[in-house]
């Protein structure tokens, strides 16, 4: 697992570093206090999407969840849940059980639209079997056709629409076009999904999908991605992919003028002009606290 997510600001940040006083990462021995050190094991995320828990049980809240095919090392698997750390961003929490499997097959493709559908052979007129988001990755195996339309298939046998998926190592260009595709998409607290997505789950999934990996909260992003630096009171010279963050919310500006975000006022991801937001968004939680680009 890559360590360039591991910096000073989140030295011993429970979110991005596995321990408890009970039991911990084996790799943070020395580092922290724990009865007992474990190595973690490789599984991976069956799940369509999977909520990574607070805590192991079905009402605890959810901090942010894992997609189909995302590797994780799990530290602990008991009575149905299992306390893992995802490896993609280092973000630790409780999954169910039964939302995590081996790793069988080495992934080969990315679903590149914002939701597919899952059938159970290569014809669109199947029930659908399930669904995937943007973001979760597949091993296709080989391909199909069906009056025209053209099919991955996968090793349980599932077929996506091949147009849906790129190869894994073919990048998007332009992280603002991704996150603009999901305008529409409902908010949803802890979201990183086209099902559901939240303000700083928007940037780190389209960010990924240009073959940039970047950690999970606002906070962490707004201490990370890219370089900060300093507008006047007329907010004049952004541009088209500079990040605005508030105290527990971050935006994606469109354009000078625009942005695009995950947000609570609209339970969408919508567009919104910079100057109106900070005038919405002021009377509550106060002006920027920072501006950043990638």
């Amino acid at each position: 697992m890559a360590d360039d997510w591991i910096i000073d600001l989140t030295a011993r940040d429970a979110r991005l570093h596995a321990f408890r006083s009970d039991l911990a990462d084996a790799r943070l021995k020395g580092e922290v206090a724990a009865e007992r050190f474990v190595a973690g094991r490789p599984a991976r995320i069956t799940a369509s999407v999977a909520d990574l828990r607070k805590a192991p049980r079905p009402d605890a809240g959810v901090n942010t969840q894992t997609l189909f095919g995302d590797d994780v090392l799990v530290f602990e698997d008991t009575e149905g849940w299992a306390w893992v750390q995802a490896e993609r961003d280092g973000y630790v929490g409780y999954v169910a059980h039964n939302m995590i499997g081996a790793r069988e097959h080495a992934p080969t493709h990315i679903v590149s639209v914002p939701r597919t559908f899952l059938y159970p052979g290569a014809d669109l007129r199947f029930p659908i079997g399930g669904q995937l988001s943007m973001g979760s990755t597949v091993t296709v195996i080989r391909s199909a056709e069906t009056r025209g339309t053209h099919y991955a298939l996968l090793p349980s046998g599932q077929a996506i629409i091949a147009g849906h998926l790129r190869p894994i190592a073919e990048l998007a260009e332009d992280y603002v076009t991704v996150a603009e595709s999901f305008l529409g998409t409902p908010y949803l607290w802890g979201g990183v999904s086209g099902f559901g997505i939240d303000c700083s789950g928007l940037v780190q999934l389209a960010m990924r999908m240009t073959g940039k990996d970047v950690l999970r909260d606002s906070d962490m992003q707004a201490a990370s991605i890219g370089t900060p630096f300093e507008l006047g009171a007329d907010y004049s010279g952004l541009r088209r992919g500079d990040l605005v963050f508030w105290k527990g919310h971050v935006a994606v500006m469109t354009d000078a003028d625009d942005m695009i975000h995950a947000n609570g006022h609209t339970m969408l991801v919508s567009r919104e002009g910079l100057k109106e937001a900070v005038e919405r968004i002021g009377y509550l939680y106060g002006g920027p606290t920072g501006f950043r680009r990638p």
